[in-house]
């Protein structure tokens, strides 16, 4: 299963504790982990999946694969800035969103419309058929609900 994570390139309080573990967490499930390839949340959680052998697709906004953070396995180059959530939602089954602000919430509100699974964790606002999850373990049950 492809999970996609999704959060701010700057981590604040708790969760880039939360995002580490969220990607431990996947790793142990043998899911690949998408996201954004940069900083913040998307390196925490990249760290968390490494620590466990697990892989990690970054889909970075610029044209330079250089710009994503070391712990990428693979990096997707896009040129396309913002646009890149799009590539982000498409090709991830689910989505686990931890905290994050206009561009986090902009890849839920695309996934929650193509009718993709989205948990979130300490979420900025509240969506509609959004799932919010109370700590890491709850957020991977809920994204993976059974398809593991």
């Amino acid at each position: 299963m492809q999970v996609g994570v999704i959060g701010s390139g700057s981590c604040y309080s708790d969760i880039c504790e939360v995002a580490f573990r969220i990607g431990q967490l996947l790793a142990e499930k043998n899911c690949v982990v998408i996201n954004g390839g940069l900083g913040g949340v998307m390196e925490a959680v990249s760290r968390g999946v490494k620590s466990r052998n697990g892989i990690v697709i970054g889909i970075v906004p610029g044209k330079d694969r250089e710009m994503a953070n070391k712990y990428c396995d693979y990096v997707i180059a896009t040129d396309m800035g913002h646009a890149r959530n799009m590539i982000i939602v498409h090709s991830s089954d689910v989505l686990i969103s931890i905290g994050g602000s206009y561009g986090t919430i902009s890849e839920m509100a695309i996934a929650l419309k193509e009718g993709k699974r989205v948990v979130a964790y300490r979420p900025s606002v509240i969506l509609e058929k959004l799932i919010v999850a109370e700590n890491p373990e709850d957020a991977v049950e809920k994204a993976l609900g059974g398809h593991e």
